[in-house]
């Protein structure tokens, strides 16, 4: 196998890693959606926009013939379906957006596995030389980085639980 082959196989092992382990971060979620019955501390949007470019980037996999495109993104579209079925079975018909200055509603796991998932597909594009793949996922880099300066900047004392981020 040649090194650009090996290479190739390498990150495309790590695209299908990283993003299986995001999608994965979402069973939190559903077992403390079973387990309170309730889905106060869930947020709906990450299920409802992953679930939307699962299936774009299910479709372009397709077109483009990239099994691993396909094969992630075919097993997000279901893990994604499934967290919005049991959202909806648990959501009370008024939901209530409170506005705080604290990162609890935000999910260090998911922040963290979006970073790794969007920067490896980014340089599986830039590797392919494909931007419909690099472009897209700079965003999820980006948002990323942002969501962990809240993480530090708003992160009170008795919610820190993610020592790395202490100064």
């Amino acid at each position: 196998m040649e090194a650009g082959g090996a290479a190739d196989s390498l990150l495309s092992g790590a695209c299908v890693l990283f993003t299986l382990a995001m999608y994965s971060t979402g069973l939190s979620d559903l077992r403390q959606m079973r387990t309170t019955r309730s889905v106060d501390s869930v947020q709906f949007l990450p299920f409802l926009t992953t679930d939307i470019n699962n299936l774009s980037w299910m479709s372009y996999g397709a077109l483009k013939g990239d099994g691993t495109l396909i094969f992630v993104n075919a097993t997000g579209a279901v893990l994604q379906t499934a967290y919005i079925l049991v959202y909806l079975h648990y959501c009370p018909r008024k939901a209530k957006i409170i506005q705080t200055r604290s990162t609890q509603r935000l999910s260090f796991p998911l922040t963290i596995a979006t970073l790794l998932t969007s920067a490896s597909w980014t340089l599986y594009g830039f590797r392919l030389g494909d931007p419909y793949i690099m472009v897209p996922n700079l965003p999820g880099v980006l948002t990323s980085i942002i969501r962990l300066w809240l993480f530090w900047k708003y992160s009170r004392e008795q919610d820190r639980s993610h020592p790395l981020l202490q100064t």
